[in-house]
């Protein structure tokens, strides 16, 4: 089994709405914002070659699927499909894919999904040979949102989805995909039914704890929708992982994809051990396999 940090399109998006009620004063010590108030976030998926013989990509970034005005609304940064560069790095193509899991379906997640944007050309469905595996709860939700976060999700995606035939609507710790090989929890302080998968020693983080700032318990984002909730989701989901020593995979840090888990003798979270990539065969996913 190897294990690879796979980026996407990249992001700029407003500090003040990434840290929500946290000051600039504060937050801008982590990262610098730019002249208009935008820091850089990574759109980062993990990829497991060699699981249980398929290769397994978790999430797929947001894409380029954006036309071009939606593109810079949003701050992405780069027109072609970077995911699919990434991939071919690693030595696969999307149609090498046997699995896609999502977190979530909000663009910046799953617009690595498709195709990317071509004048008067409808969104297209990447990964053919892949099950999509999802939780039921979010998909519920991605069916009817609420205004908070409507703008959030592709209109498109979801019956794109259904009409392959290969989706999986997760409702437990594990998907009949997958088996025991990957294993689920749920949150819902960022969105409704959020999954969280952990495979091999290491959990996808997705927007639960977007990077290392937010593993501080106080921070959270202006886009969660309860951050009370999150932030006691995140002391349980944090103390679990401390305990049996599972390492952080995340998804939106520029530059850090994985990190270990500490606390001070104050009680406050921390991480160490960073690494920027994770490339090929990592010890520790061989120990915490079977935990």
């Amino acid at each position: 089994m190897e294990l690879f940090s796979i980026l996407g399109n990249s992001q700029q998006l407003d500090g003040g709405a990434m840290f929500g009620n946290a000051p600039k004063a504060l937050w801008s010590r982590w990262i610098a914002p730019d002249e208009q108030n935008r820091i850089p976030l990574a759109c980062r998926c993990l990829l497991v070659k060699g699981l249980d013989g398929r290769n397994v990509l978790f999430e797929t970034g947001i894409g380029a699927f954006f036309e071009p005005a939606l593109r810079e609304r949003y701050g992405v940064l780069e027109r072609h499909h970077v995911l699919l560069d990434s991939l071919a790095e690693a030595g696969l193509a999307h149609e090498d894919i046997d699995v896609v899991v999502l977190s979530h379906l909000h663009f910046d997640h799953a617009g690595g999904l498709l195709a990317a944007w071509e004048q008067d050309q409808p969104p297209r469905l990447l990964f053919p040979h892949a099950r999509f595996v999802t939780g039921a709860a979010h998909w519920r939700r991605a069916q009817q949102p609420h205004v908070r976060d409507r703008a959030s999700f592709i209109p498109a995606l979801q019956p794109l989805l259904e009409a392959s035939g290969r989706l999986e609507l997760v409702e437990g710790g594990y998907s009949q995909t997958l088996g025991r090989s990957v294993r689920f929890s749920y949150s819902d302080g960022h969105t409704p039914g959020l999954m969280l998968a952990e495979v091999a020693g290491v959990v996808f983080c997705a927007d639960l704890i977007p990077g290392r700032w937010w593993v501080h318990l106080p921070i959270t984002m202006g886009y969660d929708r309860w951050p009370e909730k999150l932030i006691d989701e995140k002391r349980v989901f944090l103390d679990d992982k401390l305990a049996r020593d599972v390492r952080l995979f995340f998804t939106h840090d520029p530059d850090c994809a994985l990190a270990r888990v500490t606390r001070d003798e104050h009680g406050r979270f921390g991480v160490a051990d960073e690494q920027q990539v994770l490339k090929g065969v990592w010890q520790q996913a061989v120990a915490g396999a079977h935990r």
